[in-house]
């Protein structure tokens, strides 16, 4: 399937590399708004460099994968849709509900398909934390807890005014990571119950770039609550720029018959342990490949050639983006958010196969 790339800056080189490891895609065009941009990768993987209308002209582009900020997400999305091409979106699907369901009801219209990241639930560490609590090892889940726990990326980024903007901040930035992999695990949220606030009016940039430029915070960066699964299962999250040092795990799920640990879901690979009743932690195998960023488009492409369900798809993206905005709703009102949308679990990614497969 010959794709297309709008949005050439940094985290597009993923994409990139990972195209190179599949004969599924192959990259024809990519376009941003700096020309420079899209020219100097062009370059460096071997596809046409060009503007964003005349990458939605290309008839031969079927899939177009969308890396613009997340603010510009829904807008270029719809252009997508109305050129004809389905859509593979970096996270979150969007920065609010509203445009996030204008988005999937325009491909359904359209009999386009939508999908969007992260994929790093296809990875080896979740695909096998998935496998360990279908099998029963811990029993039934109980309980659990999600923590991405920082101080921000104003230290490292060399852009970073955008996570403190409109569809920033640590619960659109990283719960993407979070809530999709704990819905891979344990199906759909019913209803959010949270506290939401701002640590700081103001972050200085201290990366050499951009070394003491101020930036404005626009948004919540500390945001704690409670997820209610639909299968009973309750996690106490929080999602953090505002710590300057933790020690809280990324993701336990604690069964009646034992307890696990989920790896960093903002990776592919990662250890799981479990501890069953009365033991102690026993690391488990992992039996699936680790993959990397890509993962996601190239099962979606595979999917719409063969008529089944892609894995990283439209109404899990938005399933997860109404959980997240959940989190602030509930603090403004102070009371639970009932969850109106639902999801499937993916399904699991079959055992047996090579890194960069996938069926």
């Amino acid at each position: 399937m010959k794709i297309g790339i709008i949005g050439c800056g940094t985290i597009s080189s993923a994409y990139f590399e990972g195209a190179r490891r599949t004969d599924i895609l192959e990259i024809k065009a990519c376009a941003d708004l700096r020309m420079e941009s899209a020219q100097a990768q062009a370059e460096k993987y071997n596809c046409e460099a060009c503007t964003v209308d005349e990458l939605l002209a290309d008839d031969e582009i079927e899939l177009v994968v969308n890396l613009t900020i997340p603010r510009a997400h829904v807008d270029v999305g719809l252009q997508v849709l109305e050129a004809g091409k389905h859509v593979y979106s970096e996270k979150p699907l969007g920065v609010d509900t509203e445009s996030g369901k204008q988005l999937i009801e325009t491909a359904a219209e359209k009999g386009l398909q939508v999908g969007c990241a992260p994929d790093t639930f296809l990875g080896a560490g979740i695909q096998t934390s998935r496998q360990v609590l279908d099998s029963g090892k811990i029993g039934r889940p109980i309980a659990g807890t999600a923590f991405m726990c920082g101080h921000g990326p104003e230290g490292w980024h060399p852009n970073p005014a955008f996570f403190y903007d409109i569809g920033g901040g640590p619960m659109l930035d990283m719960g993407p990571y979070y809530v999709t992999a704990l819905v891979n695990i344990l199906g759909p949220v019913k209803r959010v119950a949270a506290i939401t606030t701002k640590g700081f009016e103001e972050r200085v940039a201290t990366s050499q770039a951009l070394h003491g430029m101020r930036i404005p915070v626009h948004i919540t960066t500390h945001l704690t609550g409670v997820l209610e699964f639909e299968n009973g299962t309750i996690v106490t999250t929080i999602m953090s720029f505002d710590m300057w040092r933790q020690s809280l795990p990324c993701i336990e799920i604690y069964g009646e018959t034992g307890s696990m640990t989920v790896p960093d879901p903002n990776g592919f690979g990662g250890p799981v342990n479990v501890c069953p009743a009365g033991g102690d932690w026993e690391a488990q195998e992992i039996p699936f490949p680790n993959n990397a960023r890509m993962i996601g488009a190239i099962d979606m492409a595979s999917a719409i050639r063969s008529g089944r369900t892609h894995r990283a798809n439209g109404a899990l993206a938005y399933h997860v983006l109404e959980v997240m905005c959940a989190f602030d709703k509930s603090s403004e009102t102070g009371e639970h958010v009932v969850i109106e949308s639902t999801t499937e679990r993916p399904e699991p990614v079959p055992l047996g196969l090579k890194e960069w497969e996938i069926d």
